[in-house]
């Protein structure tokens, strides 16, 4: 006989919340029973309404609150219930580091079973608002004109938004520039429905400590309409311009990049600093979108690395040599891997651009090409990995056992891969010393780490 649940669904329950979930819902539990609440904060007490009762788990939302947060504030953005782009607005920041923290912490004991790893307070920002440099916005219609804005949660419905409080106001300011003159010229926004219209996305990229700044026009077709004197008036309405491309995505899906991607006008690439190091960046790099606290994610992944000057370095899934630049600056050697071609290129051109001859890269998986390194006799003092959220591929974590580097730096954007990830390797004979968190999305659940590793002897 199947075991009943202790809710129904559109019971009406006390509950006092525990915890948040991974994307910033209150987690309750009636006899064991996990309840995902939005809006709920740990420490809370309400009244829910179970809105879907599952095998494991279920699903409510509030009706009335009886005792709140010390944490708990007013979102300051207008569009913050519906736009579903940040989960944590409603705690304070002081809040939103304490439960980042505790995220890292949990994950570690319950999956890495690490109880006794020192994990710090989050690095955190001084002004954790305005600090995205890069805008993607779908274009829609509405009344007439053109809108720009975020998907409303759970739906393909556009809030046509004019600001966006955790983007950098000079690409809320270009966005609106761009959908205005599109809208003078009679263009026409992408339907997904009928696959027909012309502009699906409008990008804005800004160099944070250079000023420049790039559009990126994502269309349909090669052509649209009016495409000289659109162009025109970007270049001489929007300061710091250097580049307008065009990216052509002509299929019915809703990832955003085509495959063709052409420059109208200007410069090919911008460029913007972390720290001393410059960088290129295209329509299609990966950069870092909070250049602030990159600086502070790879400041420690280069304290942890402790380099003196002879050690040869693997950076394993190295994007386009963010990290391994700045490691080359400490190290005899630096070896870069990375899957995507186009990364390769610009972590190569960012080497030249930066005078830095001690860094190599090579284009292919971490987990095949570093195996073939160690087969070859090329092993690494210091290995450094930032892998997808996915984690690292089983195969690297066994060359890395294999190839035992005296240390290894393991930068994470989820805790809970990096917790399996840290059992592996402590399985394979390294210590876990010391665990960074790090905010670089503020408002957001999402939490970077930095992890410094030794070799037992």
């Amino acid at each position: 006989m199947s075991k009943t649940l202790p809710v129904q669904k559109n019971d009406y329950i006390d509950v006092v919340f525990e915890d948040l979930t991974h994307d910033g819902a209150g987690v309750a539990k009636v006899d064991g029973y996990p309840l995902f609440v939005p809006n709920g904060l740990p420490g809370e007490k309400a009244k829910i309404k179970v809105t879907k009762a599952n095998k494991g788990y279920g699903f409510g939302r509030l009706v009335e609150m009886y005792e709140k947060s010390p944490y708990r504030v007013e979102a300051p953005c207008p569009i913050y219930k519906e736009c579903g782009g940040c989960q944590l607005q409603h705690l304070s920041y002081e809040g939103q580091l304490k439960a980042k923290e505790k995220q890292v912490r949990d994950v570690l004991t319950r999956i890495g079973k690490l109880e006794n790893v020192k994990v710090h307070p989050v690095l955190g920002m001084k002004d954790p608002w305005r600090y995205r440099n890069k805008a993607q916005v779908p274009v829609g219609e509405q009344e007439g004109g053109l809108i720009g804005g975020f998907y409303q949660q759970r739906t393909h419905s556009i809030i046509n938004m004019k600001e966006c409080i955790i983007q950098q106001e000079k690409n809320d300011e270009v966005v609106q520039i761009v959908i205005e003159i599109c809208s003078k010229y009679g263009i026409r926004a992408y339907d997904e429905g009928r696959n027909k219209g012309d502009l699906r996305h409008i990008m804005a990229r800004h160099g944070l400590v250079t000023g420049e700044v790039m559009v990126v026009l994502i269309t349909r077709k090669n052509d649209f309409p009016h495409k000289n004197k659109i162009i025109e008036e970007i270049t001489s309405r929007i300061p710091g311009i250097q580049s307008i491309v065009q990216n052509i995505n002509p299929k019915k899906t809703n990832v955003i990049f085509g495959d063709e991607t052409r420059v109208l006008w200007g410069e090919e690439v911008i460029y913007d600093f972390i720290g001393d190091i410059k960088f290129a960046i295209s329509a299609r790099s990966f950069y870092q979108v909070n250049p602030e606290q990159t600086k502070v994610l790879y400041d420690k992944a280069l304290e942890y690395a402790d380099l003196s000057g002879k050690e040869k370095v693997i950076d394993a899934y190295c994007g386009i040599g963010t990290i391994s630049l700045f490691l080359a600056q400490k190290a005899k050697k630096v070896f870069g891997v990375e899957i995507v071609p186009e990364a390769i290129e610009d972590a190569k051109r960012n080497a030249e651009l930066n005078g830095i001859s001690n860094a190599e890269f090579a284009v292919g998986e971490a987990e095949v090409v570093i195996p073939k390194w160690y087969d070859e006799g090329n092993t690494a003092d210091v290995l450094v990995v930032d892998p997808p959220r996915k984690g690292c591929d089983e195969a690297l974590l066994q060359t890395i056992i294999a190839m035992k580097p005296k240390k290894v730096v393991y930068v994470s954007c989820n805790p809970g891969t990096l917790a399996r990830d840290l059992r592996i390797l402590e399985d394979g004979g390294y210590e876990t010393v010391e665990v960074q968190p790090v905010d670089m999305f503020p408002q957001t659940m999402h939490v970077e780490a930095v992890t410094k590793l030794e070799l037992k002897l």
